[in-house]
């Protein structure tokens, strides 16, 4: 994308105040005219009256331009980044301009001059535009015309917590990594020792067990492996309440989920799953993927794929990758998804993140009993489907909630 970003600005034209202030002055004086019978005063009024029709005969309308550079921005809780902006005329007319943005956004202008420059900051992960409020004159300053135009957009990420998540415990892929597995193959955690056979790497002989066996005698150690991991985010449409605190940390559950698993050197991708579209990025490694993966989450860069459809879609979700999916799991579509993941044979773990009754302004506790029953029932009908749920209560951290995982089963025909 064009860092030095250009927007037209959609103006709505009407009168100015020297208009008004012109047939103002005008009307009175040909209603002093008429009741005074003082037509010398229709001498007054004549030239304001041909200022006034001369408006179809000055020059066109000018198109205003908003630039902004760069045009988008990422950033990060807390932390504040800037955005250069200014405003033009085709005309040359001088355009005034003003700045906003949301209310839970901070914005400082720390420089008014040509271009200014804007510091935007927010304490809440989301997207935030810079609104850029501009005014001109036309017409021999006959016309005032004002817009807003969002110029540039601010993203400001999901801060993830420290704390590494474990994976579901499942059959890893054959690739080198960094997570112990019951495995024979080249590893450093001592497994057993066996007799020597032809063939076998010189450097595994163990010497002192050798020389006491009088034979030759190899150490075998457990492997370490690789594993993809994919978290499916559920963007589907809430219901109010408790439901905007459960969007809030399943962005920052899957954060953390995909910066644990770059941390060791497993591949990571992410789904989000609802609305029109479903987004997706397939799973890849290194610190860029995860800034990848935070934009197809807010829907920021054009990187991620597009699907249709209600599934995860198969090139998204690689043969043999854990899925660990983040919901409110409220909507049916999205459980329907999570089994459809499970007879392709993936492990998948949702992480249930609703907490409470989704019902507002309820005090019954009987109510909220039936809620969690219900909710037992769900957890017991997913798991002999092979989805276990894994709950995420507010008084815990992911990574306490997901030791509670249990092990995966394998894949079913």
């Amino acid at each position: 994308m064009n860092p030095d970003h250009a927007v037209i600005a959609d103006l709505q034209w009407r009168a100015s105040a020297l208009t008004r202030t012109l047939a103002a002055c005008a009307g009175v004086a040909l209603v002093g005219a008429l009741v005074a019978g003082r037509w010398d005063l229709v001498v007054f009024a004549a030239p304001l009256l041909g200022v006034l029709c001369s408006l179809s005969w000055q020059r066109h309308l000018p198109t205003v331009r908003v630039h902004a550079d760069p045009s988008l921005q990422r950033c990060f809780e807390g932390d504040a980044v800037r955005v250069a902006l200014t405003a033009d005329a085709d005309d040359g007319s001088a355009v005034q301009v003003r700045f906003s943005t949301l209310p839970d956004a901070d914005l400082e202008v720390c420089d008014d001059g040509t271009p200014a420059t804007v510091s935007v900051s927010a304490a809440r992960w989301g997207r935030y535009p810079v609104r850029v409020e501009v005014g001109v004159s036309a017409r021999g300053g006959l016309l005032r015309g004002t817009g807003v135009v969002d110029a540039a957009q601010v993203f400001v990420f999901p801060v993830a917590f420290a704390q590494s998540t474990p994976i579901p415990r499942s059959e890893l892929l054959d690739r080198l990594g960094t997570h112990l597995t019951r495995h024979i193959g080249p590893g450093v955690e001592y497994a057993d020792i066996r007799p020597y056979v032809p063939g076998d790497q010189l450097r595994t002989v163990n010497w002192p067990v050798s020389a006491r066996r009088g034979a030759l005698h190899v150490t075998e150690r457990l492997t370490d492996r690789a594993a993809d991991v994919v978290v499916l985010f559920d963007v589907y449409r809430q219901p109010p309440g408790p439901a905007t605190l459960a969007t809030e940390r399943a962005a920052r559950g899957a954060a953390q989920v995909v910066q644990s698993a770059l941390r060791y050197g497993d591949r990571a991708g992410l789904v989000a799953l609802g609305g029109r579209q479903t987004r997706w990025l397939g799973a890849d490694i290194g610190q860029r993927q995860f800034y990848r993966i935070l934009d197809t989450m807010l829907g920021a860069a054009d990187t991620f794929e597009t699907a249709s459809g209600t599934l995860a879609p198969r090139p998204a979700v690689p043969a043999g990758a854990i899925v660990v999916a983040f919901s409110t799991m409220l909507d049916t579509e999205f459980a329907l998804a999570l089994i459809d993941l499970r007879k392709r044979g993936h492990a998948v773990i949702a992480v249930d993140i609703m907490q409470g009754c989704p019902i507002p302004d309820v005090d019954d506790p009987l109510v909220e009993r039936m809620w969690g029953l219900q909710r037992s029932f769900m957890y017991r009908d997913m798991a002999t489907v092979g989805v276990d749920i894994v709950a995420w209560p507010e008084s815990a951290t992911l990574d306490q909630a997901m030791t509670l995982m249990p092990n995966q089963r394998g894949a079913r025909s």
